[in-house]
């Protein structure tokens, strides 16, 4: 009766699903949203105080700096219901529009999306999706922008736009307008 129990059709779904996960992650590039705590790395830590058009904050972004990447905690309210597009930008200013923080990390000049053969670019991250009540509470990680490359001369933010990114078109995937920003700094 224990061996039946263990190998229910409920944890068959479970592991399943965890193993999809896992290969959409590899297919991904290198980003993937991440399930259960992290550990390891405590070289850097930078935090994006959001805001949103109307100057209201609205929730954080902290990076952790683990051994082979960035751990990216999203918590933030006050957005539509629904998924959005969130990306690294080259630029740690936010004002007046959230432009000011330009396009998006890119050093190697590659095309927008990790979905795109000729991308991704290196502020491209997987979407987020807003609950019902407007809240985000997500993880991400990504292996392509380190330390040197958010905390540059004129540093980085953190962008949120109004709607899904599709991870092809060109230039930010269809995801419309800037509807939060952050600015990257060490803490």
């Amino acid at each position: 009766m224990m061996i039946r129990d263990r190998f229910s059709p409920a944890r068959a779904g479970m592991a399943a699903l965890m193993l999809a996960l896992a290969l959409a992650a590899v297919a991904c590039g290198g980003f993937s949203v991440s399930v259960g705590t992290s550990s390891g790395g405590t070289d850097a830590r930078l935090t994006a105080r959001m805001q949103n058009a109307a100057g209201d904050s609205i929730g954080t972004v902290v990076m952790q700096e683990g051994s082979t990447g960035f751990l990216m905690t999203v918590m933030l309210e006050g957005l539509e219901p629904g998924p959005h597009g969130i990306h690294i930008h080259a630029i740690g200013s936010c004002s007046p529009d959230f432009k000011a923080s330009g396009g998006h990390i890119n050093v190697d000049d590659k095309q927008h999306g990790l979905l795109n053969p000729d991308g991704p670019d290196n502020g491209d991250l997987p979407n987020i999706y807003a609950a019902a009540d407007g809240t985000v509470q997500a993880e991400l990680f990504t292996t392509r922008a380190g330390p040197d490359l958010l905390m540059d001369d004129d540093g980085s933010a953190i962008v949120v736009h109004e709607n899904r990114d599709d991870h092809m078109t060109q230039p930010i995937g269809g995801a419309g307008g800037r509807v939060a920003c952050g600015v990257l700094s060490a803490g």
